[in-house]
């Protein structure tokens, strides 16, 4: 999709312009979706060396100050349990960057208006990962809020409209004044739309 072949379907400047602008939004959430991946299995990684070296570490040190056999096997036996405690709290910080960046990856697909605004509708105290990456339930959860009359106005419609294509549309702003464009609306736009068109 380009500039040029949007103005030679006859569109206005305005028109193309908030077509692009749509568009490039779509590119970087996908650009932020393939970060946040990269990210995370650099943090993985470099986590498990750290632990590796730190295991190292102290094991040499422990050789080195050791005294006697029972000294020797009581820091032995501290040092496993430490080791095991700060393996699981490894997997547990995994686990929620990998369920963040799911979660993320769903109401970007959802065509969440406001990721934050939505988040914060949803139960994720208990969040598991299916075996696919997705988050168990969290699908159910947004078609529910999308349905909802109080919030479906968070999310936009999958079939995209042009302003101003039909006679009598007159752009980005309707009759009251009020903008109706999703990119440029505030929240209290989208709660005054929603109720002059609660089946919009």
């Amino acid at each position: 999709m380009n500039r040029k072949m949007l103005e030679d379907m006859g569109l206005t400047k305005e028109q193309v312009d908030a077509i692009m602008k749509e568009n490039g939004e779509n590119i970087e959430h996908a650009k932020e979706g393939l970060n946040a991946q990269i990210e995370e299995l650099t943090k993985e990684r470099d986590g498990y060396k750290d632990q590796i070296t730190e295991r190292d570490k102290q094991l040499n040190d422990l050789k080195k100050a050791a005294k006697d056999q029972k000294e020797l096997q009581e820091q032995i036996t501290q040092l496993q349990e430490d080791n095991k405690a700060a393996v699981e709290a490894h997997k547990a910080e995994m686990k929620q960057l990998r369920i963040d960046n799911a979660v993320e990856k769903a109401l970007t697909e959802s065509g969440a208006r406001n990721a934050k605004a939505v988040r914060a509708l949803l139960d994720l105290d208990k969040a598991e990962l299916a075996d696919d990456g997705t988050v168990k339930g969290l699908d159910a959860q947004l078609k529910a809020l999308k349905g909802a009359e109080d919030s479906r106005f968070l999310f936009s419609e999958k079939k995209a409209t042009i302003k101003g294509a039909k006679p009598g549309e007159s752009g980005d702003i309707d009759p009251s004044g009020r903008e109706t464009d999703p990119a440029k609306m505030s929240y209290e736009d989208f709660v005054a739309q929603a109720k002059e068109n609660p089946e919009g």
